[in-house]
């Protein structure tokens, strides 16, 4: 916190002496010199964009000194990444797009530079939401699987959790535009708690590579990037209405934003309610429905030293929770959660401020998330209640630096408390507080066609919590006062042959303290009797990348593998006794690895580009010391999708239709407390368009998952416990009204 003060200081006494306003002005083109109207034109780092005129011209005002990286897209045309240094003045540009059928290149945020995807020495994904209409789901997360390497634990539509190469709940980290996000991540019973509207994107950092956010991203990274301000001078918005058959469901979705020169900001107001879903064959899964409640607000202000933005996210979740006591005590389909569910309501409040010192950019974070836990059992019976508060705070250096090279240093620290409140029946988890700060640095250099990483970083953290219960007594938990440090570290090397062709190399190490799950529990969850262990070690995890990307204007190829090699792999397992009449599981440890890869191919035939062509293969192996499979393991998994995308249709713009094929192969390498699962095919169409009825427009579309109704069981679902099987067809209607005014 002293060191983010200090930043602080420094800009304000003297940052009114280093900065002139600056203006980037221009003027976007295609290959015939032909201006370009709608295009975006968008500035990463400053959050700051605008779109252009009827005769392509933009102009962004009221911007800092410095170096940046300026993105301009349009539907139909390659990215354009063109880098502008500012220095008290006018920068006059012309901009000119290529025609491409695919897009291959953007700016990420993740990497900590801004850099665009082929730049970055680390490999990251990109899922773009805005055509989640097309493939709509009652849950986010699968919106995510699309991505290959991404799978998900699903206990149900509302309870899902992200997996990434085999490795899930706290071996993955969650961000909300950057900041760390935790909601009692360490069970496959609390769901992702992050709603799709609102975000523009989500990035995917596959393993441990990523240092800047924490060493205990053993698994992966994903990174929910919040949608872009208006453009400047104008107000924005949509709504958004979803229907789904199998679900009975219903999602309204609004939101509107407006941008000025120097100051923006927006709101968005969300509501989604699912009755009991129908698995294949037809027959419905009691107590599966869920309702769920979101505000997001934001707000910013782009100065002439420094640019500040302010954001504030609430979701509330009531989950019904598909168990034997509500199967036994649930006769009828319904909708509202009533028996044996849970409600988690989170509030996340965070600032990100960029700090302009000359060539110096300095980055100041913080974010303050209260998440809160409610267990009923019948009515108004409150079982267990508690909260997670967590503070997080950090500041980071960007180094002045030359095109191609950029360094990054920085401070981060985290404070935690878990509190049980108003004295519920069971308490699942003691009170505790978690102290932690961690030092790092960060360097890319070019050199030729090669750019190298490396980087460093130290965490501390310090774990303590209350007694619970009485000595020798069932349920009892003693006190825990762990210390816990380390020092990790990645290198990494990307060759670039030419424009088109990308090798990447990686090797990382990370590492991931026990939570407070694994240390303490003891007592019934998830009808189980949970035992942790005190004495437990930190993981410690080694993993080697390597992959290849190959793109040309209507082809794009990527294929990588990875070892993940873990010690101290901690992972809970059945011990074959009963306790309180449930079955007994241990939290244990065992070194383990995991390997696999994944491929990716999107073709568009140059005689036919309104015809697509996509294909993706992803697997994984997991095994511990001693030769066993580990759990939560997905099955091998083959997507395939093409279809029709084209300009106009009569009355219609941008219609397509599309078909998608996903199949999953049997899963027979399974631990102990797994039986083998089957493999499946499913098929999926999605059509739409949009149109306008005067001035306004509409987009409207339809989309049927699982055309076939076909009764299937995915590896990753908890429902196999209970002999449910994954949702059968879905008919999905979704309509979305954008509009927009002029301020000025």
């Amino acid at each position: 916190m002293r060191l983010t003060k200090i930043f602080l200081i420094v800009a304000m006494l003297f940052a009114n002496n280093l900065f002139a306003q600056n203006v980037i002005k221009g003027t976007v083109l295609n290959e015939n010199n032909v201006s370009v109207e709608g295009a975006n034109v968008f500035i990463p780092m400053l959050v700051k964009g605008t779109t252009t005129s009827s005769r392509g011209e933009f102009e962004l005002n009221n911007l800092p000194n410095g170096r940046f990286d300026l993105q301009v897209s349009h539907v139909g045309y390659a990215n354009q990444i063109v880098s502008v240094n500012l220095a008290g003045g006018e920068a006059d540009l012309i901009v000119k797009l290529a025609h491409a059928s695919i897009e291959a290149e953007a700016v990420v945020v993740s990497a900590g530079y801004n850099t665009t995807q082929h730049q970055n020495a680390v490999k990251i994904d990109i899922l773009r939401l805005n055509e989640r209409h097309r493939m709509p789901s009652p849950n986010f997360m699968e919106m995510l699987t699309s991505v290959p390497g991404v799978d998900m634990i699903s206990k149900g539509n509302g309870v899902t959790k992200p997996v990434i190469r085999g490795l899930s709940m706290n071996d993955v980290l969650v961000l909300s535009n950057g900041v760390r996000f935790e909601n009692y991540q360490y069970s496959s019973h609390h769901p992702l708690g992050i709603d799709e509207f609102g975000i523009e994107s989500v990035e995917v950092i596959k393993g441990p590579a990523s240092l800047l956010y924490g060493s205990d991203a053993i698994g992966g990274v994903l990174n929910f990037i919040k949608e872009r301000p208006a453009a400047e001078g104008k107000v924005e918005g949509d709504y958004n209405l979803q229907l789904f058959s199998n679900s009975l469901g219903m999602v309204n979705n609004i939101g509107i934003k407006a941008s000025g020169s120097k100051f923006h900001g927006g709101a968005r107001f969300g509501q989604k309610n699912h009755a009991d879903y129908l698995q294949g064959g037809g027959t419905f899964v009691p107590n599966s429905r869920f309702t769920e409640h979101s505000v997001k607000l934001n707000g910013g202000f782009n100065g002439k030293f420094m640019t500040t933005n302010f954001f504030y996210d609430f979701n509330l979740q009531n989950l019904g929770l598909v168990e034997e006591e509500a199967i036994d005590e649930i006769a009828g389909r319904g909708r509202k959660p009533s028996i044996f569910y849970q409600q988690l309501g989170t509030h996340l409040v965070s600032s990100q401020s960029k700090i302009f010192l000359g060539k110096t950019k300095v980055d100041v974070n913080a974010s303050l998330q209260s998440t809160e836990l409610t267990h009923f059992g019948e009515p108004n019976d409150y079982e267990l209640q508690m909260r997670l508060t967590t503070l997080i705070y950090e500041a980071k250096v960007l180094l002045p630096s030359s095109p191609g090279n950029d360094y990054i240093f920085g401070a981060q620290g985290i404070n935690q408390w878990n509190t049980n409140i108003n004295n519920r029946e069971t308490i699942l988890l003691p009170n505790a507080l978690t102290l932690g700060y961690s030092l790092f640095g960060l360097a890319q250099q070019t050199i030729r066609k090669f750019r190298f990483q490396t980087g460093l970083r130290f965490d501390a953290r310090k774990l303590e919590s209350d007694e619970v219960g009485i000595a020798n007594q069932p349920n009892y938990r003693p006190s825990v006062n762990r210390m816990f440090d380390n020092i990790t570290g990645s290198v990494g090397a990307t060759y670039r042959g030419n424009e088109n062709l990308i090798f990447r190399i990686n090797g990382a190490a990370a590492y991931r303290n026990p939570n407070l799950a694994e240390l303490t529990s003891n007592g019934p969850h998830e009808a189980r009797y949970e035992i942790g262990d005190i004495a437990l070690k930190p993981e410690k995890s080694f993993e080697y990348d390597i992959s290849a990307h190959y793109h040309i204007d209507n082809l794009l190829v990527d294929v990588a593998g990875f070892l993940n090699s873990i010690t101290n792999y901690i992972y809970i397992a059945p011990t074959g006794l009963l306790n309180g009449g449930l079955p007994e599981y241990r939290y244990t440890q065992n070194d383990a690895y995991l390997y696999g890869g994944e491929f990716a191919l999107h073709f568009h035939p140059k005689s036919v580009q309104w015809i697509h062509f996509g294909t993706n293969y992803s697997y994984v192996l997991g095994k511990n010391r001693d030769g066993d499979y580990l759990p939560f393991i997905p099955a091998s998994k083959l997507a395939f999708e093409t279809g029709y995308m084209g300009n106009k249709v009569g009355f219609f713009s941008n219609p397509y239709f599309l078909v998608k094929i996903n199949s999953a192969f049997p899963q027979n390498n399974v631990a102990d407390d797994e039986t083998a699962t089957p493999g499946y095919v499913l098929v999926n169409l999605s059509l739409g368009a949009s149109f306008s009825l005067g001035n306004q427009p509409f987009e409207l579309s339809m989309a049927i998952q699982n055309l076939l109704d076909k009764k299937y069981i995915d590896h990753l679902s908890t429902l196999k416990e209970v002999d449910f099987y994954n949702p059968g067809r879905n008919i999905s209607l979704t309509l979305r009204i954008p509009f927009q005014a002029s301020i000025f």
